[in-house]
């Protein structure tokens, strides 16, 4: 059989969702049925022969989770997992079906060792004479493309298929976009489809197959079975197979060539979607909107970012939310950070992982009250990505449009067991899904930093993470306080080496015991123990005094290699950033009270 000029005469029809059907079958939840391979190789090839017996012309092997990251080591090696999965589905399809390798998501590890494993688990089929390979339900395209090259360089014939999770907004778990990804492994030209699987029903996802272009690759379709419900800790799917199999003709009319079901389909899915199918012929349609999004141009309506474009050495301050209810003092302090001529108020979002007003709510109330720049932080430790996606959304109508994405402090181990980080992704990812809100969804693009650790013992790591927060659509950093004089030097190479905004950290420091325990008890700061012993014997008021001269001396020597300054407030000493802000704007002798 040659899959390829099968294409052009017919639509491949695939299985539907081993996992699922196996604990149906064995009355039990599963969550590693591919050891069923070995352990009961009967009830797995009866499944096979189950969904051929369906209609059925394509077998994925019982191999989704056979990978070195989600094996561990165990008991049974993978390449006896995967040459078992093999043995079977080709035994059980006997020359009527193709069989196809099939290779689950490997999450939770850097590109190179996502790549590095699918060639594991790639070496393991290619040693059976797999010549098709599925890599589904990917939340990312992370080591998909390097896995595919390697595949096709041993096996140049081999027909690849790769597949994404999708929720029905369009993005994955971890805030890609699917179109993106979509476009991104159609124009590689290393595999022969491109499609979905999972997450969305067959009704959503022929929604977002809409507007994708067809012409010049396959596309597939592999839905779930409707949405599951939970009922005593176990999770059920009842869609009706009906509805199922006339959605996925809906979906072959759109243009998708092959079709196949995941989580919760049956062999009755595939038996009703092929009665469906009976007749139907593959085409393609070509929608000219499909080549991608026009580039967003970015709108004048971020005064913020203009005045970085500009040239500006723009100055912002950060406040501490306030711990309770009382929002006076607050709003009080940063009308007075205003007048002094600061451009942005920035906000941290529950530092240190305690508890205060929210940074997003206290942003708005600024932002409308103050007509004032905002930057509120957003951290991945305390939404997943519709929290995020739901609280950008109304930040954007509140007119706000600078984001600080930052990774955010974990919970303090004592209180885990109560509170729990959700760190669904990391500062970057949520970077690129910021970005990518502002390109799909939003009517001008959002402006996002991130944050540099001027103070990390490896700088060559931190630069690394900025070059790719940069790629993932950052727009500038904001670095941590420059107290030594690596953290001066690292800022100087930062400077040369990253095309980006900088905006220089400085946070004053008040007494010799202020300082100490910045150096020992706060994550990213480090503090010169010269600096720290100029403040030793000095008073509250000699203290503030020499926080001021030390502030106005960092920032005239930094100020070559930055576009603007970080203040950070102690202590809500509010008098004392004024006069920094004052002396800090006058370094470019422009005037503190600008109007702009």
């Amino acid at each position: 059989m040659d899959i390829r000029n099968d294409l052009k005469e017919s639509i491949l029809l695939f299985d539907g969702a081993m996992g699922t059907y196996y604990s149906a079958r064995c009355h039990r939840i599963s969550s590693n049925c591919e050891r069923a391979n070995l352990e009961d190789p009967a009830l797995v090839e009866s499944i096979h022969r189950e969904y051929l017996e369906a209609g059925c012309r394509a077998l994925k092997t019982n191999t989704f989770g056979v990978n070195p990251a989600a094996c561990g080591g165990g008991d049974a090696p993978p390449r006896r997992l995967v040459g078992a999965g093999v043995d079977l589905a080709a035994r059980a399809a006997g020359g009527r079906a193709y069989v196809f390798g099939d290779i689950g998501p490997i999450n939770g590890v850097d590109e190179k060792e996502a790549a590095a494993g699918y060639r594991a688990v790639a070496d393991a089929l290619l040693e059976k004479d797999v010549g098709h390979f599925l890599f589904e339900t990917n939340s990312t395209d992370s080591g998909l493309l390097q896995a595919a090259a390697y595949i096709r360089a041993r096996q140049p014939d081999a027909y690849i298929i790769t597949s994404f999770a999708v929720q029905p907004d369009g993005y994955t778990r971890h805030g890609y976009h699917y179109a993106r990804m979509f476009r991104q492994l159609r124009d590689s030209g290393l595999v022969d489809a491109v499609g979905f699987n999972c997450v969305s029903s067959a009704r959503h996802m022929a929604l977002l197959l809409q507007g994708l272009t067809v012409d010049g690759i396959t596309i597939s379709a592999m839905p779930n079975a409707g949405y599951p419900v939970v009922i005593r800790n176990r999770t059920f799917y009842d869609g009706d197979p009906d509805y199922f199999a006339q959605q996925m003709k809906a979906i072959a009319e759109a243009g998708a060539g092959i079709l196949g079901g995941c989580c919760g389909t049956t062999p009755l899915h595939i038996a009703r979607t092929r009665a469906a199918l009976a007749g139907q012929r593959p085409h393609k349609r070509i929608i000219p909107a499909a080549a991608g999004p026009a580039p967003v141009s970015v709108r004048s309506d971020n005064s913020f970012r203009d005045k970085l474009e500009a040239g500006r050495k723009v100055i912002a301050l950060e406040l501490d939310p306030p711990r309770d209810t009382d929002l006076e003092g607050f709003l009080r302090n940063a009308q007075r950070i205003k007048a002094s001529g600061a451009d942005i108020l920035t906000i941290a979002d529950c530092p240190v992982a305690r508890a205060r007003m929210d940074s997003s709510l206290l942003a708005c109330k600024v932002r409308y009250e103050l007509k004032m720049d905002v930057l509120p932080h957003l951290t991945c430790r305390d939404r997943n990505l519709n929290a995020t996606k739901a609280l950008v959304l109304g930040l954007y109508a509140e007119g706000v449009r600078n984001l600080l994405a930052v990774t955010g402090d974990p919970v303090p181990t004592a209180e885990r067991d109560e509170v729990r980080s959700v760190y669904q992704f990391n500062s970057r990812r949520l970077a690129q899904f910021l970005t990518s809100l502002g390109e799909q969804e939003l009517p001008s693009p959002l402006c996002v930093f991130g944050a540099l650790n001027l103070n990390a013992l490896n700088f060559d790591v931190q630069l690394s993470i900025a070059r790719e927060k940069l790629k993932n659509g950052m727009y500038g950093f904001l670095t941590q306080p420059v107290l030594t004089r690596q953290a001066f030097e690292n800022l100087q190479r930062a400077r040369r080496e990253l095309d980006a905004k900088i905006l220089g950290g400085i946070i004053p420091i008040v007494s010799a015991k202020n300082a100490r325990f910045m150096e020992s008890e706060v994550n990213g700061i480090r503090v010169d123990p010269e600096l720290t012993q100029r403040y030793e014997g000095k008073t509250r008021e000699e203290g503030e005094a020499l926080a001021y001269d030390v502030s106005v001396e960092i920032a005239r020597r930094i100020a070559p290699f930055v576009d603007g300054f970080y203040l950070i407030t102690p202590f809500s000493r509010v008098g004392l950033m004024e006069r920094i802000i004052r002396a800090v704007a006058a370094l470019e002798g422009s005037d503190p009270h600008r109007q702009d």
